[in-house]
C-alpha cells in the first residue's frame, strides 16, 4: 500500500473546449476522476488539485503549465501527475490509473 501522497492536477476550464463539446465539463472530469481514484486506491492517499487555465493560482509552475494549455491549444481537461501530462480532453482512467501505480498505488 502507498503512504506517499501524488498530486493530481487537473488544468480546465468552465467553457468547454471546443474539440470536446459532447463531452463532460472540466468540473464534471475532475470530481469523475477523484472518485474513480478513490475506488480504485481505497485507504491510499492522493491530492486531486483544479487549476482553472483562464484564471490560474497557485504556484508557478502551475501557473505557467496553464499558460501552456492555452498556447499549445491542448484538448482539455488536461490531467498531470508529477509533470508528466496522462490525458487530455477526455482522459483514460487506465493510464491515470497505470502512472499511479509507477508510484507504488496498489489496486484493492
Amino acid at each position: 500500500m502507498n503512504s506517499n501522497e501524488v498530486e493530481i492536477v487537473l488544468y480546465g476550464a468552465q467553457t468547454l473546449c471546443p474539440s470536446c463539446v459532447n463531452l463532460p465539463s472540466s468540473k464534471e472530469t475532475f470530481e469523475w476522476l477523484e472518485a474513480a481514484i478513490a475506488r480504485k486506491f481505497p485507504e491510499q492517499p492522493f491530492k486531486m488539485t483544479y487549476v482553472d487555465i483562464y484564471q490560474p493560482t497557485g504556484e508557478s509552475e502551475k501557473l505557467s503549465f496553464a499558460q501552456r494549455v492555452i498556447d499549445e491549444d491542448m484538448f482539455y481537461p488536461v490531467v498531470v501527475i508529477k509533470e508528466k501530462i496522462v490525458g487530455e480532453g477526455n482522459p483514460r482512467l487506465k493510464t491515470v490509473f497505470a502512472e499511479l501505480e509507477k508510484y507504488g498505488y496498489k489496486a484493492m
